[in-house]
């Protein structure tokens, strides 16, 4: 049985994860940036919009995390 604290802490360490795989993807970005690694760049840029999506609410998990 699992109670609304539960979520509460299981929500807070999503955003939390959500949010430091952002700040890694902003890393790696510049680092991609650096070595002029276009295509890599682009797709970590792509990564980095979608983590934004999901911390902001824009985005939904997916259906499987949510199970």
């Amino acid at each position: 049985m699992t109670n609304t604290t539960d979520i509460t802490v299981d929500e807070a360490a999503t955003r939390q994860n959500i949010a430091y795989i952002r700040q890694m993807l902003a890393e790696l970005r510049l680092v991609a940036q650096n070595e002029g690694a276009d295509m890599l760049c682009y797709l970590i840029e792509m990564a980095y919009v979608e983590a934004g999506d999901l911390q902001s609410g824009r985005r939904s998990l997916s259906f499987r995390h949510r199970n």
